[in-house]
């Protein structure tokens, strides 16, 4: 992919502010996912969670990795914990809806996401929820340290950023089919060279990735608006 490419790519989407999109779709997504294992919990009745450490889905789980949907809850029913699970997602998602305009926006997002987690909410939507409090915090602030970043290389990563967000988002389908394909078991007891363990490391390199690079589209951008004010300013000189 060469600059100039690249730099086209970029301008095309000027006016999608990146980590304003980062932060709103990986919340929203988190909190559906967050509301997933609180469904789960609800369909296991008025029963005792026997442990802070549970398995969202009841029986042999659902037909992919991870399918017994592992979380971890302070409240000691399952009924209970699963309601409260799915209350804690939706107030993420009608958060995130308008992350960009919300008043300390990053510490209440912080704060929903250690009550999900807490509550019942699942691990797998923490890792979107952290990148997601992270694009939250450079919203509207002038990303001065990344500016020091620049270069051709940062101008390729900036150009990567939508597909590496859609990679993060398209990958627990794609793990869906992959445990289908190779008939995944879903092992409770996970090691670190398990396979179902080892499905979650593209998510974790996707949710990473995306977040570096929109950081540095959002950079590019803010430097082409800069570009365009001093131009104007020359042109009315």
């Amino acid at each position: 992919m060469s600059e100039a490419h690249s730099q086209t790519q970029i301008t095309a989407s000027r006016r999608v502010d990146a980590l304003k999109t980062t932060a709103a779709v990986y919340g929203i997504y988190a909190g559906i996912l967050g509301m997933e294992h609180g469904f789960l919990e609800i369909l296991q009745g008025n029963a005792a969670t026997r442990g802070v450490r549970i398995m969202a889905a009841g029986g042999t789980g659902l037909p992919f990795p991870f399918g017994h949907e592992p979380a971890m809850t302070v409240i000691p029913n399952f009924l209970a914990s699963g309601i409260t699970a799915m209350a804690v997602g939706m107030a993420i998602i009608l958060w995130c809806t308008a992350i960009s305009r919300r008043k300390h926006r990053t510490l209440v997002l912080l704060l929903l996401s250690v009550a999900l987690l807490l509550v019942g909410g699942g691990f797998g939507p923490i890792s979107l929820l952290i990148a997601a409090c992270i694009a939250s915090s450079g919203i509207g602030r002038p990303l001065t340290w990344w500016r020091r970043l620049g270069g051709t290389t940062m101008w390729l990563i900036a150009a990567l950023w939508p597909w590496l967000l859609g990679a993060a988002l398209a990958w627990v389908p794609i793990e869906m089919v992959l445990g289908q394909i190779l008939h995944l078991k879903n092992d409770s007891n996970q090691t670190l060279t398990n396979l179902n363990l080892l499905f979650s490391y593209p998510l974790l390199f996707f949710v990473a990735t995306s977040l570096f690079a929109g950081f540095a589209h959002r950079v590019h951008s803010l430097s082409e608006e800069e570009d365009a004010g001093v131009e104007c300013g020359d042109n009315r000189a």
